[in-house]
């Protein structure tokens, strides 16, 4: 009975350290797993806080405890680029993509390199591999549209950008991009369109109002154009150029207190833009302002001596408004060295008036 029992006693012992025998490896190996997450992360925020030595020292131990981790090979390679290595950030980043061939993103890492480096042909074919290996990877097509755009292939990249309208579409990116190509190419309506889906999704798009108020200055639909530089500049208060269009607007339909205004402010972010003295010039003189007018006008020729149409100007408010001629012709004088053409001036200073 007692043998019975010793036997008993060995074979259920025997079992026990075969059943045990594979989970000291599992335990040490799942252990190991846990620290190379923990490095990678670190690694991580580190990187998100800039300090990039430290980053890419987390991450090589990640690497090290985890060699198969593709996303830790990615993370290396985004710190390796960030430390202007982009030979070794092209290492990490296609090693990623051999340990994960449908790595997208890490497809879309290794193009944005070969873009700095300077190798088109090979950013175009990581990002397409990367569309190849997931159609709905936005931000590849969006970096293979302006690639082709920094080619010159404009009918490339509207292709492009109008294939990411399909996944996204109302991609603000995408959307101002397309209006900006076909505007170059004089389809006026195809790029009011997409400024039409752009800023009706994305009210505060500042530079798609702007855009809109441009194309629709030059069709001479001026209560659109104002319109619409007044939203780009509720957008973006600092969007000088609306600023002026729309002051530029205000003074051709005789309103000079809405033009002082926007002129006022486009000297407000950019006290050197000549163009917007000189408007004021203008205005003050109509509005009898004259000393105002005076200043602004010497203010614009200061900023721009070759500004010839300030220098006619000025030598109008010399003649007229100060009935002072000698100051005047100076103007004119210089007006005309500039190129400027105008028979009473020419009359005025004398023949050829050079």
């Amino acid at each position: 009975m007692n043998r019975l029992l010793h036997y008993r006693a060995a074979v259920l012992f025997a079992l026990c350290l075969a059943l045990a025998a594979p989970v000291a490896p599992a335990l040490a190996a799942a252990e190991q797993s846990d620290a190379a997450q923990r490095h990678y992360e670190r690694g991580a925020g580190l990187l998100r806080k800039g300090d990039l030595p430290a980053a890419a020292e987390a991450v090589r131990k990640a690497i090290e405890l985890n060699p198969s981790s593709a996303e830790a090979y990615r993370l290396l390679g985004q710190i390796l680029f960030k430390e202007r290595n982009p030979s070794e950030a092209v290492e990490a980043f296609t090693h990623a993509v051999k340990l994960k061939p449908k790595y997208a993103e890490a497809l879309n890492d290794l193009a944005e390199v070969y873009l700095a480096q300077g190798k088109s042909a090979e950013a175009e074919q990581a990002l397409t591999r990367a569309i190849d290996v997931n159609p709905k990877h936005a931000e590849s097509y969006l970096d293979l549209a302006k690639a082709y755009e920094q080619r010159h292939e404009s009918s490339d990249a509207l292709r492009t950008y109008q294939r990411l309208l399909t996944v996204v579409p109302n991609q603000p990116e995408a959307l101002f991009a397309l209006a900006t190509l076909y505007d170059g190419q004089g389809e006026a309506k195809a790029a009011s369109d997409m400024l039409r889906r752009l800023t009706k999704s994305n009210p505060k798009h500042a530079n798609g109002w702007y855009l809109n108020g441009r194309i629709a200055e030059r069709n001479n639909d001026l209560i659109e154009a104002a319109y619409s530089y007044k939203q780009a500049v509720a957008a973006k208060p600092d969007l000088v150029d609306a600023h002026y269009n729309l002051g530029f607007i205000y003074r051709s339909q005789g309103k000079p207190n809405e033009a002082e205004r926007e002129f006022l402010e486009v000297l407000r972010y950019r006290p050197e833009y000549a163009e917007a003295h000189m408007n004021l010039g203008v205005i003050y003189t109509g509005l009898n302002r004259l000393e105002e007018a005076e200043q602004s006008y010497e203010r614009a020729v200061e900023l721009k001596p070759d500004y010839a149409e300030a220098h006619y100007n000025l030598g109008v408010f010399y003649e007229l408004n100060r009935k002072d001629l000698p100051k005047a012709l100076a103007q004119y004088h210089r007006y005309l060295k500039l190129g400027g053409r105008d028979d009473r001036v020419e009359r005025i200073v004398g023949t050829g008036g050079r």
